[in-house]
């Protein structure tokens, strides 16, 4: 018959062999040096980033700073309502829209012959010997890299450079979108015709059809959902895009949120913010709309 034992019952949280109140002895963490090591590298390493990049977060607690930000806050909380300036808000955002629309219209003409231009698929040299003729395959890779350097440049940066060069205004938000969303959907267009099944296309170019007639009755047919959803989605980037550049002085809502916000016009700003938000959500709705139809 066992004897029952009188240690007494182990409890959770608490190792056997260890009285109450007693700390048990635990070996120590072997990855502990290195993890002090690393910490310290790191701490070393973005120390003279901070101060490269003047980081002084104290300065948000100065008196000054904190009254105005204060003052800020107490008439974002109140937005603006009237008549007047709500017209003004709607004509701006009605205009952000038309840059949007239009620097896609643009870049969707260059985007277009460029995709033409690269894709292999719509390659009549290739068909007979399986490779492309060397004239053509430099007109090809010269059109690559045309395509990444124009979308290598953020569009913000394009309205920078046009700002400088038309003054302000929409224009230079219109030519900013064209330029970097060529690149864009030419890049992308050219890659989903190379995935489609390519045996429509080479068998309308076999037969001595044209590039173009080729690309609109034998690979766009298989690949035109996806194109119109791409080309969806980036309309509705430019609109973002658009109201984003009106910061530098590219038109639209951007613009005069950035003259409010440089007045300290917090109710304004507040307006602004609460259309900003509505209008991106109606073009994520026109979007998804689009997008299940084209479904």
């Amino acid at each position: 018959m066992p004897q029952p034992s009188s240690a007494p019952p182990h409890r959770p949280g608490h190792p056997p062999g260890h009285p109450r109140g007693q700390r048990p002895d635990y070996p120590p963490d072997p990855a502990s040096r290195a993890r002090v090591a690393y910490a310290v590298v790191g701490l070393a390493l973005l120390w003279p980033a901070l101060v490269f990049s003047e980081f002084k977060p104290w300065i948000l607690f100065d008196l000054r700073s904190l009254r105005s930000a204060g003052g800020f806050l107490a008439d974002f909380l109140t937005p603006a309502h009237e008549p007047e300036f709500l017209w003004m808000v709607l004509r701006e955002t009605w205009q952000t829209v038309a840059i949007a629309t239009a620097g896609l219209t643009l870049a969707l003409l260059g985007a277009i012959p460029a995709t033409l231009i690269i894709t292999e698929q719509l390659s009549i040299s290739r068909l007979g010997t399986g490779r492309m003729r060397l004239p053509a395959k430099l007109l090809r890779q010269a059109v690559r890299w045309l395509l990444v350097l124009l979308r290598s440049v953020p569009e913000l940066v394009w309205a920078l450079l046009f700002v400088r060069v038309v003054g302000l205004g929409p224009t230079a938000g219109v030519l900013a979108i064209a330029l970097t969303y060529c690149g864009m959907l030419g890049k992308v267009y050219a890659e989903i015709l190379e995935s489609s099944d390519a045996h429509p296309t080479d068998a309308l170019l076999a037969n001595g059809s044209p590039r173009l007639a080729a690309l609109l009755f034998g690979a766009l047919p298989a690949s035109a959902s996806e194109l119109i959803s791409y080309t969806v989605y980036r309309w509705e980037c430019a609109i973002r895009g658009s109201a984003i550049m009106g910061f530098v002085g590219a038109g639209g809502l951007g613009q005069r949120m950035d003259e409010s916000t440089r007045m300290m016009a917090g109710s304004e700003v507040a307006t602004m913010l609460i259309v900003f938000v509505l209008l991106v959500a109606a073009a994520d709705a026109v979007s998804k709309m689009l997008r299940r139809g084209l479904g």
